[in-house]
């Protein structure tokens, strides 16, 4: 069963010692809403939030604090403004030592560049096992941060994606990378009209 507290409290959180805590808050952002949670060690989540939290581990506490995930909103805001090709906040990725490889993989790839499920394989010296690299990249945690939305398919076309197709596209055209949807013809960014972006650039 989840804790979920409006805020912490002396009272609660003494009995709660022996606990970690986990904070969350939700982001309106250009492709919807996103759920951030974090703990002491870093960012544990972004979800395309629909309204239901991610289930808490054994002994977490999840308290909603606007004010502990702003560093890493602030870096979010300043991505899809198109002012940060690299983010530098801490992560905490939870997974099996396959998947963090995987993850791993995904952060090497370059900011509007693009590679295949197969280039992931050889580079964390699995050749043979793009379907498990292809089940890790929908488990990834931490998308956006975490570009699994840079990996398509081996002719450059739209994959799944956890937050939609429509949402990969506009991260991959925000990024100026190249790649295919249904049709023959790849489209790349020309001009930044192309997305729509709440935020004012400065």
């Amino acid at each position: 069963m989840l804790n979920f507290l409006s805020g912490p409290s002396p009272a609660k959180l003494f009995l709660m010692s022996g606990t970690s805590t986990i904070y969350f808050s939700v982001m309106q952002s250009p492709v919807g809403p996103l759920l951030l949670a974090a703990g002491e060690n870093g960012l544990r989540y972004i979800q395309f939030h629909g309204g239901k939290l991610p289930r808490a581990a054994q002994g977490e506490v999840w308290l909603e604090s606007r004010e502990f995930l702003r560093p890493f909103e602030e870096e979010l805001i300043a991505y899809f403004r198109g002012e940060l090709r690299a983010f530098t906040c801490k992560l905490d990725l939870v997974g099996t030592g396959f998947q963090k490889d995987c993850w791993q993989a995904l952060l090497r790839i370059p900011y509007g560049k693009t590679c295949s499920y197969a280039d992931i394989a050889r580079q964390i010296g699995r050749p043979k096992a793009f379907r498990a690299v292809g089940q890790a990249n929908h488990d990834n945690p931490i998308p956006i941060i975490v570009p699994c939305h840079r990996v398509l398919g081996a002719n450059q076309t739209l994959t799944g994606y956890g937050g939609g197709l429509s949402t990969k596209e506009k991260l991959l055209l925000l990024e100026g990378a190249t790649f295919k949807k249904a049709g023959p013809k790849p489209l790349k960014e020309t001009s930044e009209d192309q997305v729509q972006l709440p935020f004012a650039k400065i």
